[in-house]
């Protein structure tokens, strides 16, 4: 067999290459899954974990630090405030200040250690006497235009009059609807402690 010959078998017998790409083309059962990034979801996870509670955090500190709504409840502050009706209670009023005469403001009830809403009348040091269905506030009568007209406060005992001397830190309080409301007449001055924050009233 000649060289030329030779040649040309070798040729004949030689097994092709396999194209360029073909691995593209492999089964589906052969492609690899890409993996799960379990570090990357858990740091997502754990921020929106901070997200929430920092949003819990925020709204506690606000409606117990600074402002919050109440309902009425009862007919003790009619005819300024309405059974069922909602009001801003500011948190914040007496963070730097004291508790005013006049004030309408949340008290921790001293009979029921529940809340309600009353009206500062008196401040420590002040003398409250009740005589002939008035109010005098330090040997003066007090002036209760928030009151319904014809309105007379009369004490819980049978005594006609009664004589109080608010201490230090201490609020004498009163609805404006004397004829129901259950106050300072029943439980005494409430101390400062109980106070809780102003009501924000429409003027």
């Amino acid at each position: 067999m000649s060289e030329q010959e030779l040649s040309i078998n070798l040729k004949m017998v030689s097994v092709p290459q396999a194209p360029v790409g073909l691995h593209e083309y492999a089964p589906a059962a052969t492609r690899r899954t890409p993996a799960i990034d379990f570090g990357r979801f858990f740091k997502q996870l754990c921020l929106l974990a901070v997200i929430a509670v920092l949003s819990v955090g925020c709204y506690l500190s606000i409606s117990r630090c600074l402002v919050q709504t109440i309902e009425v409840v009862g007919e003790s502050m009619v005819p300024t405030l309405q059974p069922g009706n909602h009001y801003i209670l500011n948190r914040w009023a007496f963070h730097n200040a004291e508790p005013q005469r006049g004030d309408v403001v949340v008290i921790r009830d001293p009979a029921d250690h529940g809340f309600s809403v009353k009206r500062v009348i008196a401040v420590g040091g002040d003398s409250v006497h009740f005589v002939d269905g008035k109010v005098l506030i330090n040997g003066e009568v007090l002036n209760e235009t928030y009151l319904k007209p014809h309105t007379y406060t009369f004490t819980y005992s049978k005594a006609r009059e009664q004589f109080i001397t608010c201490g230090e830190d201490q609020y004498f309080v009163l609805g404006d609807n004397r004829n129901v409301s259950i106050d300072s007449r029943a439980y005494g001055a409430v101390p400062r402690k109980d106070v809780l924050g102003r009501v924000v009233l429409d003027k």
